[in-house]
């Protein structure tokens, strides 16, 4: 199986988005919540339909932008948000994108990628955020197999992953996980080095 544009088109045409919660989760919102500078430059790549950034928008980040290179979650943001300026919504492979964030949010997108990905997705991050950038968000905490997406892994292999490039602020099992992801998240704050 080929996780590539195609694949996942056809996985949002078909509507079989199993990762799809209907909303924001609470660990993202309640970090959201506390964020202050509405200034902050922030990135949802592989957004799927983010509620994220509807949430972020809602509240006063209008400095925020979605990725994907799949087009159907991207058009139904766009349906969703008609208001919202086209150039929030970027239609491209996220290893070729190259601007610069102060936040990037990862929310699905690091346990839907082939596992042989996550040295460069971990690169790929470094590489697009600004001097003392942040990665936040969820990763799935159960064991990997060759069966995905989504991918799992564990607190050891992602702290091998990302303690070259990042300070590992927080990479803790998430208090306040949804219910059926309960036990399964861990919540994390990187800080590019």
């Amino acid at each position: 199986m080929k996780l590539n544009s195609d694949y996942w088109e056809n996985r949002y045409q078909k509507n079989d988005t199993g990762w799809d919660t209907g909303e924001i989760t609470t660990p993202l919102k309640e970090y959201i919540d506390q964020l202050n500078n509405k200034a902050l430059k922030i990135l949802i790549p592989g957004c799927g339909n983010s509620y994220e950034f509807e949430y972020l928008l809602k509240n006063g980040f209008t400095n925020s932008f979605v990725l994907d290179y799949a087009k159907e979650p991207l058009a139904n943001l766009k349906k969703k948000l008609p208001d919202c300026d086209n150039s929030k919504f970027i239609y491209q492979d996220f290893f070729d994108h190259t601007e610069k964030y102060d936040l990037i949010i990862e929310q699905t997108f690091f346990c839907a990628l082939d596992p042989d990905l996550r040295m460069n997705y971990a690169k790929k991050m470094h590489s697009l955020l600004n001097d003392n950038g942040k990665l936040v968000g969820l990763l799935f905490q159960f064991p990997l197999t060759e069966a995905g997406p989504p991918f799992g892994g564990s607190k050891e292999e992602y702290l091998s992953i990302f303690s070259e490039l990042f300070k590992i602020k927080t990479l803790e099992p998430a208090y306040n996980s949804i219910k059926p992801r309960q036990g399964n998240e861990l919540f994390f704050i990187f800080t590019k080095k």
